[in-house]
């Protein structure tokens, strides 16, 4: 069974003294995500940030910001298009739509220069791409803005293998295993989860701890695995130790890391091969930095899975 994991993205934030996003409720939430194709099966709460999941990935909210991640088939630009139009275009401080690169890109409903049009029609923005365009690649629309974007990093893995992507895959999985498998309580002791398992495979987990998140998401299947993980953690007090920690468990033969206003630098996967890097400035205030990964195999090995 093929399941499009490859992911879609938006940060918004709104200005000072505009409404709390957190007080939109779920009635509100459910509307916008129709819109997507996406529906609520859980939420967690503490006294900063609503973390919902998704049957296609996750929502979290905090009262000036949210980050709203769709897989899958969705259509997430049209999300994107009821928030802005509902929160209004005077309200919004910035806006970031991304998008990967997909595995089977035709069975989508749009291409991201459809979605840039779209989003240009409300807000003024740019849009750029990085990576091989006949590789791995992002695309990304960042609205004009002279406000600082949430920092995060982002951990995309592909072609995952070994004893956690057998489990993954096989019948008769829990919750309860594979949050144990991902050492999740002792990489983030002080964070809260909430995690779904679907059927027949597939699993979503939601952390927070204060302002704080992590998210991760995993696509199983053979022919399409993928795991993402976001977090907005300090890339080299915290989240290069979870992403070296996820390495090493789902052992993918290749890896995105993505920074948003965050260093990350060579030195920091030095034993594996980089093969395409881009540092990108959005505007006087931000910018992305992206690698791509291979594992250090033959030549013949990484030919074949590029």
């Amino acid at each position: 069974m093929f399941f499009e994991g490859s992911e879609k993205k938006i940060e918004l934030r709104v200005k000072r003294g505009s409404r709390s996003l957190r007080s939109y409720g779920r009635a509100f939430w459910d509307r916008g995500l129709a819109f997507a194709g996406a529906d609520i099966l859980s939420v967690m709460s503490n006294d900063d940030c609503d973390a919902y999941i998704l049957s296609e990935s996750s929502l979290f909210v905090w009262e000036n910001k949210l980050l709203l991640i769709t897989c899958g088939n969705t259509n997430l630009v049209e999300a994107g298009l009821f928030l802005i139009d509902e929160m209004g275009v005077d309200d919004i401080s910035s806006f970031n739509y991304q998008r990967k690169s997909e595995f089977l890109s035709h069975l989508q409903s749009t291409h991201f220069e459809d979605d840039a049009k779209q989003l240009q029609s409300r807000l003024n923005g740019s849009a750029y791409r990085v990576g091989h365009l006949d590789g791995h690649h992002h695309y990304l629309f960042c609205s004009e803005t002279s406000e600082k974007l949430c920092s995060s990093t982002s951990l995309l893995m592909y072609h995952i293998k070994g004893d956690v992507a057998d489990y993954l895959r096989q019948a008769n999985q829990t919750k309860s295993m594979i949050l144990s498998k991902l050492n999740l309580h002792r990489l983030l002791p002080d964070f809260i989860f909430d995690d779904h398992l679907f059927d027949p495979c597939g699993y979503s987990v939601n952390g927070l701890n204060g302002e704080q998140f992590l998210t991760i998401h995993i696509t199983p299947q053979a022919q399409s695995a993928y795991v993402s993980i976001e977090t907005n953690l300090n890339f080299q007090q915290y989240s290069f130790k979870i992403f070296t920690a996820m390495l090493n468990i789902f052992n993918p033969i290749s890896w995105d890391v993505i920074g948003v206003n965050q260093d990350i630098t060579a030195r920091d996967f030095s034993a594996d091969i980089e093969v395409a890097s881009c540092d990108l400035q959005l505007n006087t205030t931000n910018n992305i930095n992206y690698k791509h990964y291979i594992q250090a195999v033959s030549e013949k090995l990484t030919a074949q899975i590029l």
